[in-house]
């Protein structure tokens, strides 16, 4: 194995183990992967350290003193789980059939390149009858069930739309609840709504980040200390920022 094949590896395992992180995938998944993958590929060790932001490769080639060292910046990410479980079945390809490196950079980058599994729109419809359900679960009544639609809707497409023009995540999520604050107190003084936590609780559902408090937790359990609280962070900035909308409409009008 030469120098061009050990950065063949990295590549490789690093765009594997990126398009998995910025897709919601927990760290100890991440690092399992990149290291199986190197070691399918022949490198003799791997050392894996993943942040929420950075995966730093370390691979080391059979009969070699010396390690290869290499770093991957995450800058975005989302929940995508559909990209997780394509580059899960990929890793396996590679240990079960022996796949070449160059079809496995090329399964990877096709991987890259596909669009968002779901588009917009279909997140916002989504968003409006998850809005409805909770609310109906957290026992609110069928009054309750049209205005905790409309203000998930409309507050989830906010959000989409002003992630778009701004890189902070938190001030998205502030207009996406204020918003929906503000339905929901409209829908409320108007008499189309009769409670106004649940319609808010409903609404302000498909904010809440699920995904990054469970993945937290589990590393937090894991052992990954560094990782757990990043997440966790970021989660209690997501909570912050929706508190901070709702709080703002309620004390204001």
């Amino acid at each position: 194995m030469n120098t061009h094949s050990i950065e063949g590896i990295m590549e490789v395992s690093l765009l594997a183990g990126k398009l998995m992180l910025q897709s919601g995938a927990e760290t100890y998944r991440v690092e399992d992967t990149i290291t199986r993958l190197a070691t399918n590929y022949g490198a003799e060790t791997a050392q894996v350290f993943v942040t929420p932001t950075a995966i730093i490769l370390s691979l080391r080639e059979r009969g070699e003193l010396r390690d290869y060292t290499k770093i991957a910046r995450i800058s975005n990410r989302a929940t995508d789980l559909h990209v997780v479980t394509l580059v899960n079945d990929l890793s396996r390809k590679v240990a079960q059939e022996s796949l070449p490196l160059v079809d496995a950079l090329k399964e990877l980058h096709t991987i890259e390149k596909e669009p968002v599994a779901f588009p917009a729109w279909m997140q916002i419809i989504a968003a409006v009858f998850v809005s409805g359900c909770f609310t109906l679960m957290f026992k609110g009544n069928y009054h309750d069930f049209i205005p905790s639609m409309v203000a998930g809707g409309v507050g989830y497409s906010i959000f989409v739309s002003v992630k778009r023009y701004i890189s902070v995540r938190f001030f998205s999520e502030l207009m996406a609840a204020f918003f929906i604050g503000l339905i929901a107190k409209l829908a409320v003084d108007y008499g189309v709504g009769n409670q106004l936590d649940k319609i808010i609780i409903g609404a302000v559902m498909p904010l809440v980040p699920g995904v990054l408090i469970t993945n937290a937790v589990r590393d937090l359990m894991a052992g990954h200390l560094v990782s757990g609280l990043s997440l966790g962070a970021e989660a209690m900035l997501t909570a912050f920022a929706i508190g901070t909308g709702i709080a703002f409409v309620i004390v204001t009008l």
